[in-house]
């Protein structure tokens, strides 16, 4: 085992907390039950970090078996990165082919490794039938930088793939390229949803949330439920008000359910219209062109603040506002104010007008 090996396992070790430590070594299994009984897990980290290195080193441990531990460090602390969702799609009249995961890791290695002289690509099966893809990327002349590498999981037999953010975005068309091909599908778009929380992105394009009103169990009327109501006002206001709360519960209820929300922490709003107008002459009526808006929203929990909305009777003008615009919008950190989370994800949430 060289010292760039020695010292990348030196370094992930290092990252791991020592309460995790023996159940990520474990994971990991490339040091023996016997091995790691000879460790004292209690004493300070350097030199526990120290024994098993060089406990390593005499295993003759590889790149591979270091990126291995390095991807189990990485499925215990997903949200350490921000994940984008990517789609992918056949092309018409295509069948759906069967899925062979070691045709698509070769396939997926090979188109990598074509074009980039230097790229190290290591796989980990899951039991959920997804595999996670560490790539660590270099050029015609450098090597394979271990430290800033591309985390990639993929669901088998679907059109989904989810990719941590990176700043080596020259090789974003070459990772959808590898993706495409290697799953057998036609074409490849980025979805405009991103997160720390990987979890919650596949509850989500995976349909996995309970959001409409048959997952609703709760049993109690409504009427019956505490409507903060002052028992002096007039008794045409109370009716008005109950009416008025019952319908923003019942929204509520069908939209949402009774369960957390997957929990997303960026969005994005996008417009795209044409003006419209009666009269003639009209500048913008005559622009050929439609108008274009983008406007991004974050939030710490984007779904649960647009949940909460509704209480604050918000939901109709939401509701009407993306209704007129006719836009599409989904999921995209850093918490600013609460305005934020008031318009976005209704979209995707709420029928359509």
């Amino acid at each position: 085992m060289d010292e760039t090996i020695a010292e990348f396992i030196k370094r992930t070790i290092l990252k791991i907390p020592m309460n995790e430590l023996t159940t990520i070594l474990k994971a990991w299994d490339f040091l023996s039950e016997n091995q790691l009984q000879t460790v004292n897990f209690r004493q300070r980290k350097e030199s526990v970090v120290q024994h098993l290195i060089h406990l390593c080193e005499e295993k003759h441990a590889s790149i591979s078996d270091a990126a291995q531990l390095d991807i189990i460090y990485m499925q215990f602390h997903q949200h350490q990165k921000v994940w984008d969702v990517f789609q992918m799609s056949k092309g018409p009249g295509e069948d759906v082919d069967l899925f062979d995961m070691k045709q698509f890791k070769n396939s997926f290695k090979k188109i990598l490794q074509r074009a980039l002289k230097n790229v190290t690509v290591s796989f980990r099966e899951t039991e959920e039938n997804a595999v996670w893809i560490r790539i660590a990327w270099g050029t015609q002349y450098t090597k394979p930088n271990q430290y800033k590498p591309t985390y990639v999981v993929y669901y088998s037999q679907t059109p989904y793939a989810f990719t941590s953010s990176s700043m080596l975005r020259r090789n974003t068309p070459l990772l959808g390229q590898a993706l495409t091909i290697a799953s057998k599908h036609h074409q490849i778009v980025k979805m405009d949803l991103r997160s720390r929380y990987l979890d919650s992105l596949k509850a989500i394009v995976f349909k996995q949330y309970n959001q409409t009103f048959e997952t609703h169990n709760s049993t109690t009327p409504l009427q019956e439920r505490s409507l903060g109501l002052d028992i002096n006002m007039d008794s045409r206001i109370i009716h008005e008000n109950i009416v008025e709360k019952e319908r923003v519960q019942r929204i509520t209820q069908e939209t949402f359910g009774d369960y957390p929300q997957p929990q997303l922490e960026f969005a994005q709003y996008k417009l795209e219209t044409k003006f419209k107008s009666g009269l003639n002459g009209s500048i913008l009526a005559e622009r050929e062109e439609p108008l274009r808006c983008l406007i991004k929203f974050s939030s710490p929990h984007l779904l649960e603040a647009l949940k909460s909305l509704a209480p604050a009777a918000l939901v109709c003008r939401i509701q009407k506002l993306l209704c007129y615009s006719g836009s599409h919008s989904q999921g995209t950190q850093d918490p600013s104010s609460w305005q934020k989370d008031l318009y976005l994800l209704f979209v995707p949430l709420y029928p359509r007008c």
